[in-house]
């Protein structure tokens, strides 16, 4: 990686993705981002940028406010981009002359003339130029003209980022050092110099050099004795952190930081040294006197050496407990997929996992093979084909789990992709997650079955992070956010057990498709969260039990879909989403038409006299289902969350929009208000 110090002396950048923020600390919320910029530089053949600002924009603008503390200096925000692959960090000088430029200006002359940006990242409420005017919708107004695209980081992922680094603040103000490593997903470090002290440790049997902190602003946790480790050079070494004003001594020198080196006798004056904050020990403490101090220091010592020792041997905790997990695979004349993909399920699944195949009365030879090749996998046999939805319905009554996964035959999964989402259930409200699905055939294209996450239109229409209607985006890192969706695909489906059966599972009259879009709308009306973590990834083959482009493909999407919005939809809405919805089905028959798809028509009018016919039956299932969910409610309706307030069919078909991106814009103002 390359760090500029200077704007006048930068190079020419190929194809560059770029990123703008202070990223102090450089956290996991950040690290997040900042893989998603290196994916996209490479997967572009680009150069990844993160520009940053030294001073810090707040010690410029607000000079009478000393209340600023830094997670991390410059050089350690440099050092820690390298690591995660960054090609050009450029840190921008920052003066109240560069802060006085109009957005136009900004834009203009600074990003684009220096940076050349195909692609800007950043946060929805990011803000630039004089009195902080400029926003994204000026760098999405300029795009066209300028020659780059903005890509928006959600609200959601904006947020948890902040209050990431306000919590780490926090932690290190309160001692809780384990807490903010978890956090950054590293210790927290401190760097500073050796200077001269009173030399009373060294009187104790406890020499100590004290530290001068580089950086004035530099954050410095709570007062107390910490067990650490040390960076000497290339020598890495262990010892115990006083940080305090030494009550004991009533000198009144003020905060110290002194550091004893266990095993270790050499002059140290005038060197650097880097202290990696391991555990809080104890609080400051007045002692009575040297012996009293010195008696205390070998306790510490102790608690010390025994902390760091019992870190070293375990290396990373592993023992937080898992919830007892079900893979269920549903079957039906897959043996082909079985053979093929069940290996990869096996090889990947956690200790506290296991898989199941439940059969859905297949007439080849699935079952023998499987007694034959993995008879260590438990089989439901179930006495005739119930079809996607009634065939988990029944084989789930035979599953006692916390948490069931429902995978598709035809996915390739990936490693940790289990381990990777089962920490989202942490959050009781969390009721179902989907990983990221990409197609088996073009490995770096969104898959058909839900792409980074399930969204829903405003009529009822459903479609994907990476997938609108038939068109799939190429998979750079632009939707690996976990973020809150209105529905998580079927092809890969974890969830809740007793939500599950709480809210009556999936229709069974609907056989395949939407059934998990219907389960997830009665689960947001009860007040629970949907997400997508696409840091968890799997491939599907799609269309391997029933084609995406068949008739019968159609009538189950025109009829299940018109179902489910009946079923969910408020009355007030229903009034006047009927009769449009029966408009826009009608031109969906002409486009098919169109396009010489007769038989689709007729799937279309299936559809819709079906519905009609059993209009009886779905008004009573609409009763029992709000029962089911007002029994089941552990909160107020999050409907709003992953439903845009607008026509994916008018993006689609008209504007020509097939990127995701284009159709949620609108949907960033009414998530900045919820």
């Amino acid at each position: 990686m390359q760090t500029h110090l200077s704007l006048t002396a930068l190079p020419r950048f190929r194809r560059s993705v770029v990123t703008i923020g202070s990223f102090d600390g450089v956290h996991r919320g950040h690290q997040q981002l900042l893989r998603r910029i290196v994916k996209l530089a490479t997967q572009r053949g680009g150069e990844s940028i993160v520009i940053t600002f030294d001073p810090h924009p707040r010690t410029v603008l607000q000079p009478e406010d000393d209340s600023l503390r830094l997670l991390s200096t410059t050089e350690e925000k440099a050092r820690y981009c390298e690591d995660l692959g960054i090609d050009h960090l450029i840190v921008v000088p920052f003066t109240l002359e560069f802060a006085r430029q109009d957005p136009a200006a900004y834009v203009e002359n600074f990003l684009v003339k220096y940076c050349q940006p195909d692609r800007i990242v950043v946060g929805y409420d990011h803000r630039f130029g004089k009195d902080r005017t400029g926003d994204i919708e000026y760098l999405n107004y300029r795009s066209n003209d300028l020659g780059y695209e903005v890509i928006e980081i959600d609200a959601q992922e904006v947020n948890e980022i902040t209050v990431s680094s306000t919590l780490i603040r926090n932690s290190l103000l309160a001692g809780q050092v384990t807490k903010a490593s978890g956090l950054l997903g590293r210790p927290y470090e401190l760097t500073g110099t050796v200077i001269e002290g009173q030399r009373v440790g060294r009187t104790i049997g406890f020499p100590t050099a004290n530290l001068a902190i580089g950086h004035r602003l530099k954050l410095i946790p709570t007062n107390g004795i910490y067990a650490v480790r040390v960076r000497y050079g290339s020598r890495k070494l262990t010892g115990m952190l006083y940080i305090g004003d030494r009550p004991s001594l009533n000198d009144g020198r003020g905060v110290t930081i002194e550091l004893n080196i266990f095993d270790f006798a050499e002059d140290l004056y005038g060197e650097e040294l880097t202290v990696y904050f391991h555990e809080f020990l104890r609080g400051d403490l007045k002692l009575d006197g040297l012996e009293a101090l010195k008696d205390q220091l070998k306790s510490d010592e102790a608690a010390a050496r025994k902390s760091l020792s019992a870190s070293s041997k375990s290396g990373s905790s592993g023992d937080t407990p898992r919830p007892d997990t079900a893979v269920v695979i549903l079957n039906y004349n897959g043996r082909g997929y079985l053979e093929k993909y069940l290996p990869s399920v096996l090889g990947n699944c956690p200790d506290y996992a296991r898989v199941i195949v439940a059969d859905n009365a297949s007439t080849d030879d699935s079952l023998s093979f499987l007694r034959t090749h993995f008879s260590e996998v438990q089989v439901i046999e179930l006495p005739e084909n119930y079809g996607f939805a009634n065939g988990y319905n029944m084989a789930l009554l035979e599953v006692k789990a916390d948490i069931y996964v429902l995978l598709n035959s035809d996915v390739r999964v990936t490693p940790r992709w289990i381990e990777t989402i089962i920490p989202a259930f942490d959050d009781p409200a969390v009721a179902a997650v989907q990983p990221k699905i990409l197609s088996e055939a073009e490995p770096d294209r969104f898959e058909y079955a839900g792409g980074a996450g399930g969204y829903l239109d405003y009529l009822g229409y459903p479609f994907c992070r990476g997938r609108i209607f038939q068109a799939t985006e190429r998979d750079e890192g632009q939707y690996d956010g976990t973020k809150e969706v209105f529905w998580a695909t079927g092809a890969a489906f974890f969830c809740r057990a007793e939500v599950f059966h709480a809210l009556g599972g999936f229709e069974p009259e609907y056989f395949a498709h939407a059934e998990e879009i219907d389960l997830c709308w009665r689960m947001k009306r009860a007040g629970f969260k949907i997400l997508a973590v696409p840091a968890s990834e799997v491939y599907h083959v799609g269309g391997g039990t029933l084609s995406y482009n068949t008739p019968q493909k159609a009538y189950l999407n025109f009829r299940n879909t018109l179902t489910t919005s009946f079923k969910n939809e408020p009355l007030s809405r229903l009034v006047w989403w009927l009769p449009v919805r029966l408009v826009l089905d009608g031109f969906a028959g002409l486009l098919f038409l169109s396009q010489g798809k007769t038989a689709h028509i007729l799937s279309i009018l299936r559809a819709h006299f079906h519905f009609y016919g059993h209009l009886p039956q779905w008004i009573a299932r609409r009763k029992e289902r709000t029962r089911q969910i007002e029994a089941a409610r552990i909160g107020t309706d999050r409907t709003e969350f992953g439903r845009v307030a607008d026509s994916v069919i008018v993006h689609y078909y008209l504007l020509r929009h097939k990127r995701f991106s284009k159709v949620y814009r609108k949907q960033i103002m009414i998530e900045k208000l919820v």
